[in-house]
């Protein structure tokens, strides 16, 4: 169990890396987008974000 989710989290930090690795320029732009927003809009971001790997990972386990 706890090698999966250190494997999960490798993943995601793989992942979270490549846009800033690929296209700091793009990432920079993006991050100063969502600095914008007001916190109930990061908040549903977030819901969503969190409901989304949810039904991922029930679909796939």
């Amino acid at each position: 169990m706890l090698q999966s989710l250190l494997l999960a989290l490798g993943l995601v930090l793989i992942l979270e890396g490549l846009l800033p690795l690929y296209s700091p320029r793009h990432w920079r732009s993006l991050f100063e987008q969502m600095l914008k927003l007001e916190d109930g809009q990061i908040r549903f971001f977030g819901l969503f974000m969190v409901a989304a790997g949810a039904v991922l990972v029930m679909v796939l386990a």
